[in-house]
């Protein structure tokens, strides 16, 4: 049962809102969720999506991606353990791929949900397919966006230093946590982390800074000791053994000019799975669902009308 629950209606929408805490097997934590989704007229038999996000995200990079899927499709979106609303976990040490793969599960326990198409994110496409590992009876189909199926440190910026360096970060952050939580919570949400992020990653022709500022606050909350030791599981797991077993529908998603998981690491996906499709952006670095929403909404909703059939369509796009 959920720890607690809210639901309200948007207004002039014909959507309704719930919210709750799943609470995870493995060491009861309690796993924020939201579910936003047409009338109870319709939610019975409405196909079900749910968004994984990356490291240090609460949500920002799926803004426009809702707003195509809102009266489609049943759409689902938790918090990782210590991300957003979700608490750091009761046992420290479960922030695996593995623990943010059985608390996806967790939540569809939690709103009785059988089966579900996941959407991940950046760290988010290890988390599904990690998902897909040990729940595919869940799995009615993946979208992967911009992300890699193991170790995101070894090709993060081309070269493997990130890799080499995280020890060393991780040592240094150990060494005076409060400083450097001090540091990120003033230095992460403002105009010149955003300017800085334009010059080394994102593409500011294409990116409007209101889209990518609640990435940066949402980042600057989250510990950064924790943060690092959830990026260093991240390093030690991999699904590229799985992708050959793929039997579901699978959508990948790149961006031509990310440098944190470079489009190979996505082109690779595409090549392993079975019948995979995949979507180059053009101009688009690891931000590409919010530079190029045109491109990226209609493009997944095609596939999954495409691939999952009209059967699972219960409603129309509200105006």
């Amino acid at each position: 049962m959920a720890a607690d629950s809210l639901t309200s209606a948007k207004a002039s929408s014909g959507l309704v809102t719930r919210s709750g805490y799943a609470i995870a097997e493995s060491d009861g934590s309690p796993i924020f969720y939201e579910v936003i989704e047409p009338g109870p007229e319709h939610s019975s038999d409405i196909e079900t999506v749910m968004l994984c996000d990356g490291i240090g995200c609460d949500g920002y990079v799926w803004k426009y991606l809702r707003n195509d899927l809102e009266g489609r499709y049943r759409i689902v979106h938790s918090h990782y353990r210590g991300h957003g609303r979700s608490p750091k976990p009761r046992d420290p040490a479960r922030i695996a791929v593995s623990d943010l793969a059985d608390d996806l599960v967790a939540v569809l326990d939690d709103i009785e949900v059988a089966q579900v198409t996941l959407f991940g994110h950046s760290m988010g496409v290890q988390v599904v397919l990690e998902t897909y590992r040990r729940h595919r009876d869940r799995i009615n189909a993946m979208v992967l966006l911009c992300g890699a199926p193991e170790n995101p440190l070894k090709t993060f910026g081309g070269s493997s230093t990130a890799e080499a360096v995280l020890p060393m970060i991780r040592f240094a952050v150990d060494r005076a946590p409060r400083l450097f939580n001090a540091l990120a919570r003033t230095l992460l949400p403002t105009r010149l982390s955003y300017e800085i992020a334009t010059r080394i990653e994102i593409n500011g022709e294409l990116m409007d800074a209101a889209d990518f500022m609640p990435y940066l606050r949402g980042l600057s909350l989250v510990e950064v000791h924790f943060f690092l030791a959830m990026l260093n599981e991240a390093a030690h797991h991999s699904a590229v053994d799985l992708l050959p077993d793929v039997a579901v529908p699978t959508l990948v998603v790149v961006g031509d000019q990310d440098g944190f998981t470079p489009p190979d690491q996505g082109r690779m996906i595409a090549e392993e799975v079975p019948n995979a499709e995949l979507l180059v952006i053009e101009g688009g670095s690891h931000t590409a669902p919010l530079e190029r929403p045109d491109l990226v909404g209609p493009t997944i909703t095609e596939f999954l009308e495409r691939r999952l059939g009209a059967a699972h369509r219960s409603t129309e796009k509200q105006a």
